[in-house]
C-alpha cells in the first residue's frame, strides 16, 4: 500500500518554516492552549514522564514543564530545526529534552510515559490506528492522551478553488471525527471524549493565505501533488474561482476544522482491535461542535 504523504516533503517543508512558523501560528496556539487547560482532568496527579508529539516550537512541552517541574518533559519533532527553535523555549531553570523522530515509530520503551500530548500534528499521519497503537505502547496503563487533529472541512474552499483550475490536488484529505474516534478505539483506548471547533479566517486575498500556509510549513505534501509549479495560469484560475466567496467586508473566508480529543491508556492485556473487529462507532450527532469568530 502506497503512503499518501511524502515524509520527506513533511520534514522539509516544516524545517524551512522554523523560523517564520512562530509569527503565524496564531490558531496553532489557540488550540494548544484548548489541550493544555484539558490537563486539569489529571486531579492533581503528578507525571513523572511527559511527551510532546509534533512539538514544533515547544510551547506546550515549555508550559507543561512549568506545571510540572519535577517531571521529565520530551518534545518530539520530525523537523531537526523546529527543535532548534525549541530550545528558545527550555530555560535553564527548567530545561525540558528534545527529540528528533518520527510521531509513527516513537524511540521511547514501552510504558515509560504518563501524560502523551501532541497538538495539530495527526492531520499528517494516514494510519491513525497503527500511530495511537504507538501512542498506546509508549503510555503508562491509566495515561492520559491529549490531541488534536484538523477535520475534513478544513480548508475546503482552498481544495475546492484549486479543484477547479488542477487535476492535481492542492489540499491533504483529513480525517473525519467518527473515524478519528474509531481509531482510538481500535487502539484500544477507553473513556474517548471528542469533540470540535469551527474557526473561520480571513485574508484579503489568495496570496496572502498561501504565505501563511508557507509560513506554516502546510504545503502540498501528497505524493499525487503536482511536482512541478502550479503556474500563473492554474494561480490565477483558483484565486477566480474563490473570489465569489469574498465577504461582506472584502475579505476571503478560509474553514479550520479542529478535533480535540481526549482518552485513557488500558490496563495490560486490552486488546489492540484489527480493522474487522467489532468496533463501536462514534457518532456524530454526540459530538459537540463549537464555532469560532473571524480573525
Amino acid at each position: 500500500m502506497s503512503e499518501l504523504f511524502d515524509r520527506r516533503q513533511v520534514r522539509r517543508a516544516f524545517s524551512r518554516s522554523a523560523a517564520s512558523y512562530e509569527g503565524a501560528a496564531a490558531l496553532q496556539r489557540q488550540v494548544e492552549q484548548h489541550l493544555l487547560e484539558s490537563l486539569d482532568y489529571l486531579d492533581g496527579r503528578e507525571p513523572q514522564v511527559v511527551l510532546d508529539v509534533g512539538s514544533g516550537p515547544a510551547h506546550a512541552a515549555a508550559a507543561m514543564k512549568k506545571r510540572w517541574p519535577r517531571a521529565q518533559v520530551l518534545a518530539l519533532d520530525l523537523a531537526l530545526p523546529m527543535l532548534r527553535q525549541a530550545k528558545k523555549q527550555a530555560g535553564w531553570g527548567k530545561p525540558f529534552h528534545r527529540v528528533c523522530a518520527d510521531a509513527r515509530a516513537l524511540p521511547l520503551a514501552e510504558g515509560r510515559v504518563d501524560v502523551l500530548f501532541s497538538n495539530l500534528c495527526l492531520q499528517w499521519v494516514e494510519d491513525l490506528p497503527a500511530v495511537f497503537a504507538g501512542f498506546r505502547r509508549v503510555l503508562r496503563p491509566g495515561g492520559l492522551l491529549l490531541c488534536s487533529t484538523f477535520g475534513p472541512e478544513t480548508l475546503h474552499e482552498l481544495r475546492t478553488a484549486f479543484a477547479a483550475a488542477d487535476e492535481r490536488p492542492h489540499v491533504s484529505p483529513f480525517a473525519d471525527i467518527a473515524g478519528f474516534g474509531d481509531a482510538l478505539m481500535r487502539a484500544g483506548f477507553r473513556d474517548p471524549v471528542l469533540d470540535r471547533d469551527r474557526y473561520t479566517l480571513t485574508y484579503p486575498d489568495l496570496p496572502a493565505l498561501m504565505r501563511e500556509l508557507r509560513a506554516l510549513g502546510a504545503t502540498n505534501a501528497l505524493h499525487s501533488r503536482r511536482h512541478t509549479l502550479t503556474g500563473r495560469a492554474r494561480f490565477a484560475a483558483a484565486a477566480a474561482a474563490y473570489e465569489p466567496l469574498r465577504m461582506a467586508d472584502g475579505r476571503l473566508p478560509s474553514s479550520w476544522d479542529v478535533i480535540h480529543a481526549q482518552a485513557w491508556a488500558p490496563e495490560p492485556g486490552a486488546p489492540i482491535r484489527g480493522g474487522d473487529g467489532d468496533i463501536a462507532t462514534v457518532p456524530l450527532s454526540a459530538i459537540p461542535i463549537r464555532r469560532r469568530g473571524q480573525g
